[in-house]
């Protein structure tokens, strides 16, 4: 409502839900603004023109009353405006945090000077995001060496991506096309290079793309074959002989922890308790497990992280994206007539730099 008070070429290009929320608080603080500036310059003229030198108008100091009325009145509306402002932007803001529940989980992990994405059943890609329009997308996001910043200008999206940390943000796309990927947080040499793009497609087109995409294993396979290799089946299996912790389950619990203290097992607390395993030691247990800093890169604490917390359900991409039975899209090698009605089907990774139409580059 409030852009249409902004001519078109002025402008920028908006493609997503928050990207109509954060224009609209800009164009109504300009709003607010212009406002007090016309009303203080409306006033020092007025009152220039009416006191000027020479001129009839009565002098001398207000009646105490008017003029404590007049400074309070003055001094509620001006915390009154701000304390508006502050709530609507707050809210927008915090709001950003929130994903819905069933949105789309992406995995990003920057690094010198790249953008590396993994999607909930293995499409990988490299400084390219694939998404469905009108579908909420949720990023969680890490860095691989130093500090960079994901940001896409047409969605009004900027977060951190830290080391050794995990951020997230999520966002829902309004428009197909496809928008500019940059970092904007300076991180070396070829940080002006760190470009990407945001490919949004219609869903039955996007579900196609995924389809002609290689076969591998989703996150929380991969997840499940690294908590063999690395040994952590031998201590969190049930029957283990090492005293530890099971993990079946644990996602979103509340854990006892030494000292009285609690902690809810999420993203952050699997991270910390991989990296910093002597951090948050649960009650009952020695501080005996090893900490795997250095020895896991980002990509396999993501994939251990989604095993915990999805087990090795595979997640019907494709199912939830509520296609109709026309557009029902069928895994790779499959007709129609061939697939198995209820099937849950694979996407696979990206062959990176492939173009936004789906078609697989020889």
């Amino acid at each position: 409502m409030l852009d249409a008070l902004i001519p078109a070429f002025l402008r920028p290009e908006s493609a997503s839900v928050q990207a109509a929320k954060v224009d609209a608080i800009f164009i109504g603080l300009l709003l607010i603004s212009s406002a007090i500036v016309l009303l203080v310059v409306g006033l020092v003229v007025t009152f220039a023109i009416r006191f000027r030198r020479g001129s009839s108008a009565k002098r001398g100091e207000m009646p105490s009353l008017v003029s404590r009325e007049f400074e309070i009145g003055w001094t509620a509306a001006t915390l009154f405006i701000f304390l508006f402002i502050f709530w609507w932007a707050a809210s927008i803001e915090i709001g950003a945090f929130s994903a819905p529940k069933d949105a789309i989980e992406i995995h990003v992990v920057g690094k010198q000077w790249m953008w590396k994405t993994q999607g909930p059943s293995g499409t990988r890609e490299i400084n390219e995001l694939h998404v469905p329009v009108g579908a909420p997308v949720r990023l969680l996001l890490t860095s691989q060496d130093v500090i960079h910043s994901f940001y896409v200008p047409a969605f009004r999206l900027k977060r951190d991506a830290l080391p050794y940390q995990q951020t997230e943000t999520w966002f829902q796309a309004t428009k197909t096309g496809t928008y500019h990927l940059l970092c904007t947080e300076y991180c070396g040499t070829d940080h002006s290079r760190m470009l990407g793009r945001v490919i949004v497609m219609e869903p039955q087109d996007y579900a196609q793309w995924l389809t002609k995409q290689p076969e591998r294993d989703g996150l929380a396979e991969l997840g499940e074959r690294l908590f063999s290799e690395r040994g952590c089946s031998g201590c969190h299996n049930a029957g283990s002989k090492v005293h530890a912790p099971s993990l079946a389950g644990i996602w979103g619990q509340s854990v006892p922890l030494e000292g009285g203290r609690t902690a809810t097992v999420d993203e952050a607390y699997i991270r910390d308790s991989i990296l910093q395993p002597q951090r948050d030691v649960v009650a009952g247990y020695e501080p005996i497990m090893p900490s795997y800093e250095g020895k896991l890169s980002d990509g396999e604490i993501q994939a251990l992280t989604a095993y915990i917390r999805h087990g090795t359900d595979r997640f019907d991409l494709i199912g939830s994206l509520n296609l109709a039975p026309a557009q029902n899209i069928c895994a790779p090698g499959e007709t129609t007539q061939e697939s198995a009605p209820n099937q849950s089907l694979r996407s696979p990774a990206m062959v990176p730099g492939a173009p936004a139409s789906g078609d697989t580059p020889p």
